[in-house]
């Protein structure tokens, strides 16, 4: 994979409750992507970005809600989410300054 697809495939890191629970419990991280990105994909940009190895990916698409006001309706953009489980003793410092 080119330098460039490298850095559009991973959007932004994804925090949540779940997400902070999934990190602690079983060493998962969640990330928003690019819509056309795969699980390979994935994998090789988190492993090239971050330095770690990746024991597997998992990817759902979240539909976007759908807004009523008092002007009618509009609905907010679909994305996809993805769940990177990285190996054991191994973690993703997002806060790192260089």
């Amino acid at each position: 994979m080119n330098a460039e697809r490298l850095y559009t495939v991973l959007v932004a890191p994804h925090f949540s409750e779940k997400a902070s629970i999934l990190g602690d419990e079983f060493n998962q991280y969640a990330f928003k992507v690019a819509r056309d990105a795969t699980k390979k994909e994935i994998k090789e940009a988190v492993e090239t970005l971050f330095h770690v190895t990746v024991d597997g990916v998992t990817t759902l698409n979240v539909k976007g809600k759908v807004k009523r006001g008092a002007r009618g309706t509009s609905t907010k953009n679909n994305w996809k989410k993805a769940y990177v489980r990285i190996a054991a003793g191994q973690e993703i410092d997002f806060m790192v300054t260089d």
